[in-house]
């Protein structure tokens, strides 16, 4: 088994998990330099769960719901299957979408239009390294 290196360690990037074309733009352009956002429905594409370690935060869209995506399902692979403390940043979500993220235990939660001044937020509070 190879282990991260330590450039792997500093680099600056989160995943993304939503399946809105404009809401993955918007985030795209405000992307501060030197971030990564690696978009995904599927976190096991990413590779195994100390991969996962790798990325500073997940933003999850609490409104992507399709055949073969629950958010709520991300939030417990995270939590209760690989027991990682990825922070999970969640956005939109009815209020009964929110309580339940809440459970499963995400860690914060916001509207959608304030996602982009959130996602500058967080970029700039976990820039640490390089």
């Amino acid at each position: 088994m190879s282990e991260p290196t330590i450039a792997a360690r500093l680099q600056r990037k989160f995943i993304l998990m939503s399946n809105d074309p404009v809401m993955h733009d918007a985030l795209q352009t405000a992307l501060p330099a030197g971030w990564q956002m690696v978009a995904t429905l599927d976190l096991e594409s990413l590779g195994t769960f100390d991969q996962i370690l790798l990325y500073r935060f997940i933003f999850l869209d609490l409104d992507c719901l399709t055949d073969q995506f629950d958010p709520q399902d991300a939030i417990r692979q995270v939590r209760m299957e690989w027991m990682l403390n990825v922070p999970i940043f969640c956005f939109g979500g009815s209020d009964d979408e929110r309580d339940q993220a809440r459970l499963n235990r995400a860690d914060r939660f916001f509207e959608r239009d304030e996602a982009v001044a959130r996602l500058e937020q967080f970029c700039h509070q976990y820039r640490w390294g390089e």
